[in-house]
């Protein structure tokens, strides 16, 4: 059988699947072109992507061979799951393995932002702290965590993560979710409540049509004055220019934003000239353990496949009971 890796993944595990299949890897860093891309799989069985990958109908039309698709991630918002389904091929994702680096990176932003730390960073690289302007009561002040109110939008795995790790610096955690949840010491309210009362609003929701633009405008525009929003989940849930505004007229304390509607994120983003935004490149999952875990669970799931197994996370197990 043949199989295509859209990237090299950490770890061994791409050299164990080559010992049990046909297995060619995109062997440069940038992204498979499209038309190359479909070349690659017109005659493949199985496909190892990343969430850069777009597996759509149209992808799927060139790929009459396809019996699997193993994503690297855990969101799977890339694919087209109903496409896939429809046509008896299983998707695997990575789920768990990353709860504990993403909420860490949620509290890194949550910290950074609240604390101006990547401001106050270029202030001492650009020689703004220098004897004739000293430090002084009002330089770089920010916003106490211990005490303040968390609100978390999604409790799930991550969300339930970021709570206990909240818990620790002293806040108050109340969260919203779709089917509320008993997480000791953590109350759940309605999603306006959770706006208007949060001094920091952390974003663990999946994107999907439900969710597309959830903190839009109007969500923004109820938050709390002088609130924080993070979000470590998908671009896409937050309206971006409804954010930059909010935090341009200073409704909006700062903000931390790992995940961008479009990826990479356009330099014209209006978040990127606004000094009270702490950004990062979708590194949630970025630790060496964390993506070495995530390539080994897409490698199992494509061995699985490759077996005529079921996978051990598949997205859409009902395909393997139609």
């Amino acid at each position: 059988m043949k199989v295509f890796a859209s990237h090299r993944l950490p770890g061994n595990g791409l050299e164990t699947l080559a010992q049990h299949c046909d297995l060619r890897v995109w062997p440069r860093e940038e992204p498979v072109p499209n038309a190359e891309l479909i070349h690659s799989l017109s005659d493949c069985d199985g496909f190892i992507c990343l969430l850069t990958n777009r597996v759509n109908r149209d992808l799927l039309t060139h790929c009459p061979r396809l019996r699997f698709v193993s994503s690297m991630s855990v969101g799977v918002d890339h694919v087209d799951v109903p496409a896939l389904t429809a046509r008896g091929i299983p998707l695997g994702n990575t789920p768990g393995v990353l709860v504990d680096t993403t909420a860490e990176l949620a509290l890194a932003l949550i910290l950074a932002a609240a604390r101006r730390i990547p401001e106050a960073d270029r202030f001492v690289r650009a020689g703004n702290w220098r004897p004739e302007l000293p430090w002084r009561p009002d330089m770089m002040v920010g916003k106490d965590l211990a005490g303040a109110t968390l609100g978390l939008v999604g409790l799930g795995a991550i969300g339930q993560a970021v709570a206990h790790r909240a818990q620790a610096f002293g806040m108050r955690v109340i969260a919203w979710n779709r089917t509320a949840k008993d997480v000791a010491g953590v109350r759940n309210v309605s999603l306006s409540e959770l706006l208007e009362t949060s001094d920091v609003v952390s974003v663990h929701v999946a994107l999907t049509e439900a969710t597309r633009n959830l903190i839009d405008a109007n969500a923004i525009a109820a938050m709390k004055p002088g609130a924080i929003l993070v979000n470590t989940a998908r671009g896409g849930i937050v309206d971006e220019a409804a954010l930059a505004d909010a935090l341009k007229d200073q409704r909006l304390f700062s903000a931390g934003v790992d995940v961008f509607e479009t990826e990479p994120v356009e330099m014209d983003s209006p978040l990127l000239a606004l000094e009270n935004v702490v950004v990062a490149p979708h590194i949630g999952s970025a630790t060496e353990r964390t993506r070495a875990r995530m390539a080994d669970l897409a490698v199992a799931n494509a061995l699985a496949a490759l077996e005529g197994k079921p996978m051990p996370h598949c997205v859409n197990p009902e395909v393997y009971s139609a």
